[in-house]
């Protein structure tokens, strides 16, 4: 497959977690999340995210999620999210199914939540025949891209804990926000009041697994038990861990984060005053939402991959990863501009 902008999922993953995989792949360790890589990690996450954290590694993004809201929520409850989040969009209705939780989804114009748009639903507490709102779901970055300040952070775990209610972060690519912020993970997670934060790495060069986190020791129950109903328990689990203690231990998140961020911030700039180019929300990570004459973007996609993403509105989606070079952009912007005869 020829390199592209259609996911930082598409990438390989970096030469440092080959490495971290081969030294584990030596002798013999316990099994399940006994073994010395695992307890090394963990300690890794608790420096992040302060010393109450815990962690309990996945296989999958949507594993994270789904023993995130099982942390939070029961069949009969509910979680507020974006009608872009991840659990909504891309989950193939996982929460439900196997939470059986209710999502109440809020339109948004750049994929954040706000307080007032949470508030149109949160009602019908202590009414038997209606599902009953119990946490809060956010993605930061977002699905568009963007990204929530601390203290947008901070007014929704605010709010749902007045509610008696809890607030998950999705954060997929959280570290390519934590570089754009230049913030820790512990300031824009446990010090805003997030209870239980999705852990991503894979978008940004690991090669599998994913994590979630306990920031409240209060649903720090019986998950070990939750995760492997879920499927989700590793036999050989060291191979999660040694991929963290690589990716967490030698700062190589923020490394690639940096780089994909930075991509993305060239990609912008060579093609934001093109004629019949219009960027339609910030670039503030790794991607680019950019809306194209019809013709054009799928014309491009004979000679470069990348999705759609309102095709009714000609929106297309371009992602930037960590080994994502200033080549790969300025080939691709030639491609780009030929196609707008320019």
């Amino acid at each position: 497959m020829k390199r592209g902008f259609g996911s930082d999922n598409h990438s390989g993953f970096s030469p440092e977690i080959l490495e971290a995989l081969a030294s584990a792949n030596i002798d013999h360790a316990l099994a399940y999340g006994d073994d010395e890589y695992c307890l090394a990690a963990q300690q890794l996450f608790r420096n992040l995210f302060g010393p109450q954290a815990s962690v309990y590694f996945v296989f999958n993004g949507t594993g994270a999620n789904v023993l995130s809201i099982d942390a939070m929520c029961r069949s009969h409850h509910a979680v507020v999210c974006a009608d872009t989040a991840h659990i909504h969009v891309d989950e193939c209705g996982a929460p439900q199914r196997i939470v059986g939780c209710k999502l109440l989804v809020v339109p948004t114009p750049d994929g954040k939540l706000t307080p007032d748009l949470v508030r149109t639903q949160l009602h019908g507490f202590g009414f038997e025949h209606h599902s009953q709102p119990r946490a809060i779901s956010i993605a930061q970055a977002t699905e568009l891209g963007t990204l929530y300040t601390l203290d947008e952070i901070r007014a929704l775990a605010d709010l749902a804990h007045q509610h008696n209610m809890y607030l998950h972060l999705d954060g997929a690519r959280i570290a390519n926000a934590a570089v754009a912020m230049g913030c820790t993970f512990k300031e824009m997670t446990t010090d805003c009041g997030v209870d239980v934060v999705s852990f991503g790495g894979t978008k940004n060069g690991m090669l599998l697994g994913e994590s979630c986190v306990i920031l409240n020791p209060a649903l720090d129950v019986d998950m070990r038990y939750r995760r492997k109903q879920m499927a989700q328990l590793s036999s050989k689990m060291r191979f999660v861990a040694a991929q963290y203690q690589a990716y967490i231990g030698t700062g190589l998140w923020q490394r690639n984060a940096a780089h994909a961020n930075a991509m993305a911030q060239l990609l912008y700039q060579q093609v934001r005053d093109l004629p019949g180019v219009k960027v339609m929300y910030p670039v503030q990570v790794n991607s680019l939402f950019v809306q194209l004459p019809h013709d054009v973007w799928t014309s491009l996609l004979d000679d470069y991959f990348f999705y759609d993403w309102d095709e009714a509105n000609n929106v297309v989606r371009w992602m930037c990863s960590f080994d994502t070079t200033p080549d790969d952009i300025n080939s691709f912007v030639a491609c780009l501009k030929k196609r707008l005869h320019l």
